[in-house]
């Protein structure tokens, strides 16, 4: 070997042969030191860890444990049977799977007791336990005004749901020209937040405009319209059926602004001939006949928790 050449694997000739890797001695060389070919330990590093040491998991910070057991509350079970989530003995399943959280917190065990004012969720959607609570699906006709007690003295809401004890207030408004599905509950919090923009509930409706529909306008209306009151969007559009001179047409945007989706559509040159609303969030207004309210069931008061983030 020539003085000064470089070694590579601590000696030899610098290629493994036979079973000698990288790094290791060369076949038949006795002249390597012990330890040579191993990579050496930079200062003021922390090493490598040996692979017989696991590694330490990180400390996640904890759930603080929160006592919901109330001494002078119903028993769980008998509650979500109650609120419609299934029979006594689907409930105690439900519990026992670990699939139930009051407060935050998951319930296993059977005699766990709450009261109504308790935030219950299964499988993460909110369950209300509070009988007080009235959720309904209205179906309002043409001509009736979105208001509770019309100081003009026209037909409005109220007058459809008179005989009903509680102090009931719609969500959102429809235009007297507007037909279909309008929201009515007690529950003030929920009320407020399908309202919001922040939380982006979708609301559907069934427009007739005058045809033919150009191919862009649903692109256009996606990009977004510029009104007198800013920039709007839709969230989907699409042509539902086309005859000559008409067409009807879906649109579902989350924007609550007074008259928007006539506003939009009159801006692109389709003003709108007739106009309801089919569906708000999770809710649809399926067969319910004009003039008429329904309750929500459990699952959909729930589906309405969800889409509020509560």
């Amino acid at each position: 070997m020539t003085p000064g050449a470089p070694r590579r694997g601590g000696g030899g000739s610098g290629r493994p042969t036979g079973g000698a890797g990288r790094g290791g001695p060369a076949k038949g060389g006795s002249g390597q030191s012990r330890g040579a070919g191993r990579p050496r330990r930079e200062k003021g590093g922390s090493g490598t860890t040996k692979p017989s040491q696991p590694t330490k998991a990180p400390q996640w910070p904890r759930k603080p444990f929160v006592d919901v057991h109330d001494p002078e509350g119903t028993r769980l079970q008998k509650m979500l049977a109650a609120a419609g989530v299934g029979s006594r003995r689907v409930c105690e399943q439900l519990i026992a799977d670990g699939r139930v959280e009051v407060d935050g917190q998951v319930v296993r065990e059977l005699g766990v007791r709450i009261n109504p004012g308790q935030v219950v969720h299964v499988d993460g959607v909110r369950v209300q336990l509070d009988e007080s609570r009235v959720y309904l699906a209205f179906n309002k006709p043409l001509g009736v005004v979105t208001s509770m007690n019309d100081e003009l003295g026209r037909i409005d809401i109220g007058d459809y749901v008179a005989n009903r004890k509680e102090r009931l207030f719609h969500v959102g408004r429809l235009d007297a020209d507007t037909e279909g599905l309008l929201l009515l509950t007690n529950d003030g919090e929920l009320a407020h937040r399908l309202q919001h923009p922040r939380y982006g509930v979708l609301k559907t409706y069934l427009a007739q405009i005058p045809g033919p529909v150009p191919r862009d306008l649903g692109k256009r209306l996606r990009q977004g319209i510029e009104l007198e009151d800013g920039m709007v969007a839709v969230d989907s559009f699409k042509v539902v059926d086309s005859q000559p001179g008409k067409a009807l047409v879906e649109v579902v945007l989350h924007e609550g602004r007074k008259h928007i989706v006539r506003r939009m559509l009159a801006e692109v040159g389709h003003p709108v001939l007739s106009l309801v609303r089919t569906q708000v969030g999770p809710i649809r207004l399926g067969d319910t006949k004009s003039g008429r309210w329904r309750a929500l069931t459990a699952s959909e008061v729930g589906a309405l928790y969800k889409a509020a983030d509560l």
